[in-house]
């Protein structure tokens, strides 16, 4: 929101698992899929999931408009248009590195991006099979799909760039949140580890959003 907010942009948040519903999407200029503990293919427990992946297509396929998924948001993306999503063997947590792909050197987001930089990754779902049109822009070692790009209009990151100082001890307040980060890292330790290695990427993870938000706007 920061970003929207210092370019003087207004933004119309949805929650629909809270019972909202999606408004009629040709009056908005990008569109902003964020993360969530549930599965792309949970939609009997989730009904609000089966709208959201068809306001996808419809927004990415036929408005043709600036899209951009964040962990689940990516996901989403990944499956609406005809990809699949799978359980990963070991989930993915902590402050890691990934690698970006000779495609991503003449990425409209991500041409400036350094070719290995540190994000944080909280994730158990990796996608496994991409839409038709898609291009893989960034790696990690045990996640082929960290950064895609759909089309000239489209992309999803598996990891969260949304990240600001303070962030993890946030998500840590919930108790479920908590005992999911000590039973995926091991220790309670490494929670901590996690905590104080977030907080030091924050910043640079801050410039790096605001420099995409920037370009998502121009396209």
């Amino acid at each position: 929101m920061d970003h929207i907010a210092s370019h003087g942009d207004t933004a119309q948040i949805v929650h629909l698992y809270d019972g909202q519903n999606i408004p009629k999407l040709d009056v908005f200029d990008i569109l902003l899929v964020l993360g969530g503990p549930m599965d792309v293919w949970e939609t009997e427990a989730h009904p609000w999931l089966a709208l959201e992946k068809r306001a996808i297509r419809e927004w990415v396929l036929d408005l043709r408009r600036p899209f951009f998924g964040i962990c689940l948001g990516h996901q989403l993306l990944v499956d609406a248009l005809g990809g699949r999503c799978a359980r990963m063997t070991s989930p993915e947590i902590g402050v890691l590195p990934i690698t970006l792909t000779d495609p991503a050197r003449h990425d409209p987001l991500f041409q400036a991006s350094k070719y290995q930089f540190p994000v944080l990754q909280w994730h158990g779902v990796e996608a496994v099979e991409l839409p038709l049109g898609a291009v893989v822009l960034a790696r990690s070692n045990i996640c082929a799909v960290q950064i895609l790009r759909v089309f000239d209009n489209a992309w999803g990151v598996q990891f969260h760039p949304e990240l600001v100082r303070g962030t993890i001890e946030s998500w840590m307040g919930d108790p479920a949140n908590y005992q999911s980060a000590v039973e995926w890292l091991g220790t309670a330790e490494a929670v901590g580890t996690m905590t104080r290695e977030s907080n030091e990427i924050a910043a640079d993870q801050f410039k790096a959003t605001s420099e995409i938000y920037n370009r998502l706007r121009q396209i």
